[in-house]
């Protein structure tokens, strides 16, 4: 990272899932920031609302069009309607902008980057303002680049368990409540889900279209393929809500075009510094709750179709899955030569 200007960094919704989870990264990462600013659009009076960063407190500020003026980074873990807003000031105010609340993904003209796959981008084109994928971008982007760039890949298919906290912390409120009117016997609430979620799956969360896929569906694919551009293979998934808390699990089925066999794909894993290989009995959302790298456990060879294998990922989706990419995008905007 250059060492000729530390940045001066803001923070738009300190109070929500990803605000929390960026904000812990960059002070245990010690990212070697000038000053950090919070700012929360529900603020009215200064000095009304308190943070801590590093261990000492922060004033959490009133939000207008001219609190960031002199930011070299902002990051947008608000609402989509204020991420918008302020988003779209990063080329006129000459600051650098990171949505981490997925605002901006569906515009093709907004890179999305994956640390570690497509993030050359940062540095080649040095974009105004960015879009952190969706956690299951994360996961797949890695998966899929070590596997296309050691044996190709011919076909993707993803069965993908949600959990509950990609719904904020609403959806966890309603697991939780939910949970403990059952085993009381009481009756459920029902806001987040229109159906019980506590000790159930639920196969459709969202508006589907004409095909059956949702729109988060159709952003997740379509970001994937963005990220890996211009290499093409058959690509599908689908997206099942879970009863659980925290982290993405995916079982993943991969045809790969040149042969090799389970310990060949470890051996790659063991070399990608964003992938971890887990015991099978270990890799499961309460496992890996924290950890920082993509989690792979077991491998299955299938015998019913050449060169062919079933891949079973977790991911942490506010560490690894948001928060520690939005971080490396960070880490490479100030990595390169001044602009």
């Amino acid at each position: 990272m250059r060492e000729t200007k530390k940045p001066r960094i803001a923070l738009i919704g300190s109070d929500s899932m990803r605000g929390k989870e960026i904000k812990n990264v960059l002070s245990q990462k010690k990212f070697p920031l000038k000053d950090i600013d919070f700012f929360d659009p529900d603020v009215e009076e200064e000095y009304s609302k308190l943070t801590q960063f590093r261990g000492e407190p922060k004033v959490v500020h009133h939000l207008d069009k001219e609190s960031l003026s002199g930011c070299d980074l902002v990051f947008l873990a608000a609402d989509k309607k204020v991420n918008q807003a302020f988003g779209t000031l990063a080329n006129k105010q000459k600051f650098k902008a990171i949505d981490l609340s997925e605002t901006f993904n569906a515009e093709e003209k907004i890179p999305v980057v994956v640390a570690g796959v497509n993030d050359e981008i940062v540095l080649k084109k040095r974009p105004g303002l960015i879009a952190n994928p969706h956690p299951v971008t994360v996961v797949l982007s890695h998966l899929f680049h070590v596997v296309l760039k050691e044996f190709g890949l011919l076909k993707a298919v993803s069965f993908v368990l949600q959990p509950v906290s990609a719904y904020e912390e609403s959806g966890i409120k309603e697991l939780a409540d939910q949970s403990y009117a059952f085993l009381n016997s009481s009756s459920l609430s029902k806001k987040v889900f229109k159906e019980q979620i506590a000790f159930n799956f639920l196969s459709n969360t969202e508006k589907a279209d004409k095909n059956g896929f949702s729109s988060v569906e159709k952003q997740i694919t379509s970001e994937i393929r963005r990220v890996l551009h211009p290499r093409r293979f058959l690509l599908s998934l689908s997206i099942i809500q879970a009863p659980v808390f925290h982290s993405y699990s995916l079982m993943s089925y991969l045809e790969l075009k040149r042969k090799t066999d389970i310990q060949g794909l470890k051996s790659i894993f063991r070399k990608h510094s964003f992938l971890k290989l887990f015991p099978p009995t270990l890799s499961s959302p309460v496992s890996v709750t924290g950890e920082d790298k993509i989690c792979i456990g077991q491998i299955k060879k299938e015998e019913s179709f050449p060169n062919s294998f079933w891949i079973w990922t977790v991911v942490d989706n506010l560490t690894r899955g948001s928060a520690l990419n939005a971080f490396e995008i960070a880490e490479k905007i100030f990595s390169g030569p001044p602009v």
